[in-house]
């Protein structure tokens, strides 16, 4: 829940304060932000609770047998709180000020003029890679120990470089959820999308890894 909060507010709070999409340097800010506040929460909480911090992630641990059905739902649970709770402060904060007029003030996920086949493609294949990266970097054997939370957030802020223009970058139901409450319109609308697409790019990440990182 913690992790979770932190990542919403720190990743969507820069992405409102930069006017994300307005320019190439509020993405790479945006993108950078999201990454940081990866890799800052999997070496704070990495070793209480693996730092999910997202559903499309413990599903793919689920699916790879690292994380029991019961723990996977409370995760999945909490980290939507921790979404609304990280949404809830940054709605606090930015709702008054005019100079965010005419904007999202909760960085809220949307498909916009791309429509929702492309930000379902762009949800599925984005988070697949995403889930790939986790599950390769955090594996017991072949993993990269110490350096998995630098990988994983180093391989956000390529995702969110990529994404941002079609939706603003998911790959994370929780992230959307929280901020779509707040946000409410089109990003209500569109928030399927950020549950499915995620969740779908999690399962096909889960298999491709099965596929190429089991024992020979």
């Amino acid at each position: 829940m913690v992790g979770t909060m932190v990542l919403t507010l720190l990743g969507c709070g820069t992405a409102v304060s930069l006017n994300c999409g307005s320019d190439t340097a509020s993405v790479v800010g945006t993108a950078v932000a999201f990454g940081l506040a990866v890799v800052a929460m999997a070496y704070t909480i990495g070793g209480v609770s693996g730092c999910h911090i997202n559903p499309a992630i413990t599903l793919g641990c689920l699916m790879s047998k690292r994380i029991s059905c019961k723990d996977a739902t409370m995760y999945m649970i909490f980290q939507v709180i921790g979404a609304i709770i990280g949404a809830a402060i940054l709605f606090a904060l930015t709702s008054n000020d005019q100079a965010l007029a005419g904007g999202t003030t909760t960085g809220a996920n949307s498909c916009g003029d791309h429509g929702v086949v492309v930000g379902l493609i762009a949800e599925i294949v984005l988070t697949g890679i995403f889930v790939l990266v986790v599950l390769g970097s955090t594996d017991e054997k072949k993993g990269a120990g110490n350096f998995a939370g630098l990988a994983i957030g180093l391989s956000l802020i390529l995702i969110h470089l990529v994404g941002i223009h079609y939706t603003g970058t998911s790959v994370n139901p929780a992230r959307s959820i929280g901020p779509a409450i707040f946000e409410g319109g089109q990003a209500i609308s569109d928030l399927w999308v950020f549950i499915v697409g995620p969740f779908v790019g999690a399962a096909i990440a889960a298999g491709i890894w099965k596929i190429i990182g089991e024992e020979k």
